[in-house]
């Protein structure tokens, strides 16, 4: 059957679905950029001397190439958000393999990977109104600080939202299926992350805007 130079993911899946391994090369590769991303906001810098985002990406999509067939059976969530989960689970086993194996005292309750500095440091730039200098402000030490005591305090789930519609840059309609909320619950949470945000940032010196 032939495949489209722009077939979408539900004609390829459709497709790869009737066996059609063409299909699912360019399934697979067609998402490669969005997995890079999504490594490249969660990798702690500890870990790029030993871990090399391509190995990581390129084990998942394989990983999924073998897992599809299943996928397809039941199409537990939309296709991105499950090829992107597999690879945020490797990503979190080499962290828990180079990071936390390395410490003595691990919170078992808490699995996941801290977002790096420099991906908070750019998630809090986000908002962060454009005449205040953020490029020189956020580089101080004091400022990361700030940043990172003001991301510790917000609901989980809230924090993650807004790494991953504005760091990630995923759809609202694909996060919703990643954490199993509505739609209207990722953008009610996500405006209340931002407005917290600024409550906890602004200190006359540095305003916030959504």
């Amino acid at each position: 059957m032939p495949i489209s130079p722009d077939a979408d993911t539900d004609e390829l899946l459709l497709l790869a679905g009737h066996g059609e391994q063409l299909a699912v090369q360019r399934l697979l590769e067609r998402h490669r950029p969005r997995l890079r991303r999504m490594i490249e906001v969660r990798l702690d810098k500890r870990l790029s001397p030993r871990v090399d985002p391509s190995d990581i990406i390129q084990e998942s999509l394989l990983d999924a190439s073998r897992r599809l067939n299943d996928y397809l059976a039941t199409r537990p969530l939309p296709f991105y958000p499950w090829l992107r989960a597999i690879a945020y689970s490797r990503l979190q086993d080499e962290y828990r393999r180079h990071v936390q194996a390395k410490r003595r005292s691990v919170k078992l309750e808490e699995p996941m990977a801290p977002l790096p500095d420099q991906s908070a440091m750019l998630l809090a730039s986000q908002f962060i109104a454009s005449g205040t200098s953020p490029s020189q402000r956020l580089l101080r030490e004091e400022s990361q600080r700030r940043i990172r005591a003001a991301l510790a305090q917000l609901d989980p789930t809230d924090r993650e939202i807004l790494v991953l519609r504005h760091l990630e840059q995923m759809p609202v309609a694909e996060i919703a299926a990643l954490l199993s909320i509505s739609e209207g619950a990722v953008k009610m949470r996500r405006l209340r992350a931002i407005e917290r945000l600024r409550q906890l940032l602004d200190n006359g010196s540095e305003v916030i805007q959504p």
